[in-house]
């Protein structure tokens, strides 16, 4: 008897294709969007650096690639240089600086974040006078959110930068580290109109010359600040911007600082602020573990050995004269040779017992400490009555 099972119906072979050919035309569709996207960069990155120029900043490009299909777009800026003009007639550069190159990657499903790339080394020029330092480091990195819009955050990290001083072909260290990160963000106002500022900034491994003797040594730092009394973020000479701060009455709190060199460890809080002449006034609440171990960088000793200024005297030992000071060192050594400077050697014990009786006790990360006020009067640094610095005016 035949077999009457009907045979199976063939399914039509095109609807294999579908998928395959959908994949194809999307692919297509996506290259062509890639790729108009990319042309379109150099129009919008020159868009925006005429935008950037009439607030005074200035972005120039020796050679600009695009790169990075499918996903992302990594624009190359090769031979490029950031000056900052000056807004009166003159419009004269107020800052250079020069690197090599500059990557910006930005992913595709991030529009609003941008991550830049930026190859060492890079010159710093001021006000058109040829390179005065140089910067180098291993890894320079920075992110910037909340792009095209008006930015929210920003970070910037170096590992292992150095900054040397430039005077002809001598290059002399001013600064090392093995790390430096800082960290912004938009707290309040806008970029144009009142901003106000938190950063946070932290160095591992680093160290300062020419600047004070106790910076010279490795520290690690980590502080957190929040700025008021900008008007805007449009390039301005440094002093005119202090102005602008102290005539708005603005100032930098100093949230938190942690330093810790060796087996020194501070911690402060305070706020400060700049007077009607450019010096800084204020006062942070310290607590200090091993203050003891920084006294002779303060320079005590030396400062016996040179002769003590006749307004410190006044200041810690008034009634005492310069010379009478001087006259009993010299009796010490003619009586006993050596006394004298035996007892100049012994001055930082006794700075360094004035100053633990300043304050109250405290402990610190597990360690005894002192708990003290560090003031700036005018610019100059006082911890308790010792004055341990003076920074100058910053216009």
């Amino acid at each position: 008897m035949p077999d009457m099972t009907p045979a199976p119906r063939r399914r039509p072979l095109w609807r294999l294709f579908i998928m395959p050919a959908l994949l194809v035309v999307a692919a297509a569709a996506w290259s062509a969007f890639w790729f108009y996207a990319a042309s379109e960069v150099g129009v919008r990155a020159d868009a925006w650096a005429a935008q950037e120029a009439k607030s005074g900043r200035v972005y120039v490009c020796g050679k600009r690639s695009v790169a990075g299909f499918p996903f992302r777009f990594e624009v190359s800026c090769e031979d490029a240089s950031v000056a900052l003009v000056s807004q009166t007639a003159d419009a004269k550069a107020l800052f250079t600086a020069r690197l090599g190159e500059i990557m910006v990657i930005a992913q595709i499903y991030q529009p609003k974040l941008l991550i830049a790339e930026f190859k060492a080394p890079a010159t710093l020029a001021d006000r058109g006078q040829p390179p005065s330092l140089k910067v180098n480091w291993t890894i320079g990195q920075s992110s910037v959110s909340g792009l095209p819009d008006i930015p929210q955050r920003a970070s910037i990290v170096f590992d292992n930068p150095s900054i040397d001083r430039i005077n002809g072909p001598v290059q002399t260290p001013l600064a090392r580290a093995g790390r430096v990160e800082l960290h912004g963000r938009l707290a309040e106002g806008s970029a144009k109109d009142h901003p106000v500022i938190e950063t946070v900034l932290r160095i591992s491994g680093g160290n300062v010359q020419e600047v004070h003797p106790l910076l010279a040594q490795p520290f690690d730092a980590d502080i957190d600040t929040k700025l008021t009394g900008l008007e805007d973020f449009s390039p301005k000479p440094w002093p005119e911007r202090f102005r602008e701060l102290q005539a708005a009455g603005g100032h930098v709190e100093i949230v938190r600082s942690r330093i810790q060199q060796g087996d020194l460890v501070s911690v402060a809080a305070g706020t400060l602020t700049l007077n009607a002449q450019g010096r800084i006034d204020g006062e942070l609440q310290m607590t200090v573990a091993g203050i003891e171990k920084v006294i002779p960088a303060l320079g005590i000793e030396k400062m016996l050995e040179e002769g003590v200024p006749q307004a410190t005297l006044d200041r810690v030992a008034p009634g005492v004269k310069t010379q009478d000071l001087n006259n009993l060192f010299g009796a010490l050594d003619r009586a006993i040779p050596g006394l004298g400077k035996v007892v100049k050697q012994n001055a930082n014990t006794g700075v360094a017992a004035g100053i633990n009786a300043l304050g109250k006790e405290a402990e610190l990360e597990g360690k005894k400490a002192r708990a003290f006020p560090l003031r700036f009067v005018d610019g100059a640094v006082f911890l308790g009555p010792l004055k341990v610095g003076q920074v100058p005016p910053l216009f």
